[in-house]
């Protein structure tokens, strides 16, 4: 039995990776430092894994800022733009291309960003044109192998699969589908493999996630060609194909038949796959099959019981030297060690497991299989003491809760009228002007800022002191807002950590890390909160600041929520009870703050959910379960108020056209969305669909540090107003602008707001 992970964390145990590329990209280090950075991070990866146990190692699973970024400029698919960047000046180019460039000499946009699948973590989204080329450009993944090599320790290489690739990307222009690109692309991969193999690689490591969707006839036969074209090519090399976040479905007949070594199963998301392989026809016992059994996407502490059942299964039907043991996916998505943790409550702390201890986990199982080896029983002891023990404690359950759980009512999901209705009355009461102008929500958070909520977590600053320096932040927040014009204020959220780790601290049902962050995107790290219990709201969570905003203008200001979808998709969350009812739980806590801020004088209310998409299940036959339940939770949280009260919602970085018709009926009145790094392309889904109610297109791209000009940000208007009705239009940046600088700040939102002025003198002249 041999034993691997499919990936490993690359941020650094303490986020080291993120302050070096920050670092960088502010001119504060050199292109050396930040390297040796990188490959300080691999050797801690590497040299860990190797003292813990592991049979294959991975490597070519760290990046700098993205995977599928990595594997653009490995096949040489870089887009045109991009051209007169030097290629010699490779992370000039990275990072142009991650984040956009802006200097005296070029002025060029990044390159669209979405969500990785089911998961918050976001990647670069390929680009494609009819007559692409490819070439085998960045050397990572051989420079990486060598690089351990050096170590002394024999990696197993990850590559994104060549037609998962393809279809995570997008086609530029039309008249063709991008897996017409696969002969051209796949002479890059031969030359990859010729290389590896000149090494002596013994496996690679090729991720076809895309197995999990609902493929294509044409999808599947691509598929079964390039990997008979592999294994006809290279005989001696051995293919580990990895699946991950959903079964195979029915891919399974097509994963079956590959000329594959080892084929990779996540048997956390579906365990059931296991007796489909084992009893179909297609089954070849003399394929090795890797058992995801160790959770990668959350931090709970495995059942060895019910894993070495599973593995027993597998056994009656292989020769246990057939048989990997694994994480489902790769443990990028969970944080590095929870032996950093010290402040995590004792009873809990038992219940979990973080990268390191998940490694541990995937070493003790194949130990615990083996009849011979008798030293790790303690361990599966311990293990079945800590699962019984969360079975019983008294932190979980909470009677109050359940007992409102069980009598909503169906009218607890529904506004009073419909939207037409309460339009009218929104308009008498807050007189916006055509194409009102706002911000989704937060502002730069300073190092002045960020030092005052920790000098204050710490008791070096009293409650007192840090309220002033709060206010004072928030009060000049707003007189910069009403100066440049802005229409609907923020109180910028000078006091939030992070848009879900604030609420959760103030949430019953939640427990909070130190060091247990993950990585978003790029530099982008957030610290999930542990969610363990049954979710209560104690006392009003941020009714004392956004009242005390409104106190200072008689300009609206929004009061600001994260909604309950994505409260509960940015948490690690328990897994002994449906998410829909976790999900209700929060939402009904969600529901009592948006009364308290009415009560308090709000009379504009954002419920963030950029998670909504993002939870959708990987299959499609899996998706209205789902949506019925996480539309309804959203329509909990906004529905207890009257008709005057604006209630806005805000996603970002999410394809919307397969799920537009859930969004219309979460029947927010005002939804703003992401759409400049597009160029207003996810607006032709509510086009289509004739989205009824309004809605703020987004035209500032807040993830790249480049400023958008006057001329830029009314081309992106007049697009949105050429489809859509002008009395529905509203002007805002993509998302939230706290990882921005104020200086690029101040300068965009003047653009935004002048472009907007703009537009509405030409339109009252037209009348």
């Amino acid at each position: 039995m041999k034993t691997t992970i499919l990936g490993h964390p690359r941020i650094g145990r303490k986020r080291e990776l993120k302050k070096a590329c920050e670092a960088f990209w502010a001119h504060n280090i050199d292109e050396h430092t930040l390297q040796e950075t990188a490959s300080s991070i691999k050797k801690q990866n590497w040299l860990q894994q190797q003292s813990l146990g592991v049979d294959y190692i991975p490597s070519n699973d760290f990046s700098f800022y993205d995977q599928i970024l990595d594997a653009c400029l490995t096949f040489g698919c870089i887009p045109k733009r991009y051209q007169n960047i030097n290629k010699d000046n490779f992370l000039e180019l990275y990072f142009a291309m991650a984040r956009g460039l802006q200097n005296e000499h070029i002025d060029v946009t990044a390159m669209e960003m979405t969500k990785w699948f089911d998961t918050n973590y976001h990647y670069i989204v390929p680009e494609f044109e009819e007559n692409q080329q490819f070439e085998f450009f960045s050397k990572k993944i051989i420079d990486e192998y060598q690089e351990a090599l050096k170590l002394g320790i024999k990696t197993k290489p990850v590559l994104i699969g060549p037609v998962s690739f393809l279809l995570l990307g997008k086609e530029k222009e039309s008249g063709f589908h991008r897996l017409e690109l696969l002969e051209r692309l796949l002479p890059v991969y031969f030359e990859i493999l010729t290389e590896l193999t000149a090494l002596d690689v013994e496996y690679i490591q090729i991720d076809e996630p895309c197995l999990a969707l609902n493929l294509s006839n044409q999808a599947r036969k691509a598929i079964a060609s390039t990997y008979k074209a592999i294994a006809e090519r290279y005989p001696k090399l051995k293919i580990f194909l990895a699946n991950y976040f959903d079964c195979y479905g029915e891919n399974l007949e097509t994963a079956l038949q590959l000329p594959v070594d080892t084929l990779h199963l996540d048997l956390v998301r579906c365990p059931l796959q296991l007796d489909d392989i084992l009893a179909s026809k297609y089954f070849n016992p003399h394929v090795n099959l890797s058992l995801g059994l160790i959770d990668g996407r959350n931090i709970w502490k495995n059942d060895f019981e019910a894993s070495l059942k599973l593995i027993e299964k597998a056994s009656k039907k292989l020769p246990i030297e057939n048989l990997w043991i694994s994480t489902s996916c790769s443990l990028l998505h969970t944080p590095y060690d929870l032996d950093l943790e010290t402040n995590i409550d004792s009873e809990i702390k038992q219940w979990l497991a973080f990268s390191k201890q998940k490694i541990e986990e995937v070493i003790a199982l194949k130990h615990l299989s083996s009849e011979e080896n008798n030293s790790y029983l303690y361990l599966f002891e311990e293990n079945k003491l800590a699962n019984l023990n969360r079975k019983k404690s008294k932190l979980i359950n909470n009677e109050t809760v359940k007992s409102r759980i069980e009598n909503l009512k169906v009218s607890d999901a529904h506004r009073e009228n419909r939207f037409p209705i309460r339009q009218a009355k929104q308009k008498e009461a807050l007189k916006l002007p055509l194409f009102p102008t706002t911000t989704i929500g937060s502002f730069p958070q300073t190092k002045e800022v960020r030092s005052w909520r920790l000098k204050h977590k710490r008791g070096l600053i009293s409650d007192e002191a840090y309220d002033k320096l709060i206010a004072k932040e928030i009060e000049s927040s707003i007189r910069f807002q009403e100066n440049i014009g802005l229409d609907v204020l923020v109180h910028g959220e000078f006091e939030r950590n992070d848009m879900v780790e604030y609420f959760g601290e103030k949430l019953n049902g939640f427990v909070f890390s130190n060091f247990g962050w993950v990585q978003s995107y790029g530099s982008r790290c957030v610290k999930p909160p542990i969610l363990f219990g049954d979710v209560s709201r104690p006392e009003a969570m941020t009714v004392k600041w956004s009242k005390y905003a409104q106190s200072l203008t008689d300009i609206p200001v929004k009061g600001m929520l994260t909604g309950p979808v994505t409260i509960l998709q940015w948490s690690f969350v328990r897994n002994d009870q449906p998410r829909s009812t976790t999900c209700n739980q929060i939402a009904l806590a969600i529901r009592d703050e948006v009364i308290d801020l009415e009560n308090n004088g709000l009379k504009i209310i954002q419920i963030d959910e950029p998670a909504i998409r993002e939870g959708l299940p990987i299959r499609k036959e899996d998706w209205k379960a789902y949506l019925d339940w996480a539309v309804k939770a959203f329509r909990i949280s906004a529905s207890g108020v009257k008709d005057e009260t604006q209630i806005h919602t805000h996603m970002c970085y999410s394809e919307f056209n397969d799920i537009i018709s859930n969004i219309a009926d979460m029947d927010a009145d005002v939804i703003t969305i992401e759409t400049s790094r597009s160029e207003m392309e996810l607006l032709d889904a509510f086009v289509n669909f004739k989205y009824p109610n309004e809605i703020g297109p987004g035209v500032y791209d807040i993830h790249s540090p480049r400023v958008p000009s006057l001329e830029e940000i009314e081309h992106l208007i007049n697009k949105a107003k050429n489809v859509l009705p002008k009395e529905h239009i509203w002007v805002n940046p993509d998302c939230g602008l706290k990882t921005r600088d104020w200086p690029e700040t101040k300068t965009a939102l003047k653009n935004l707001v002048k472009a907007a002025k703009k537009l509405r003198e030409n339109a009252l002249e037209l009348v």
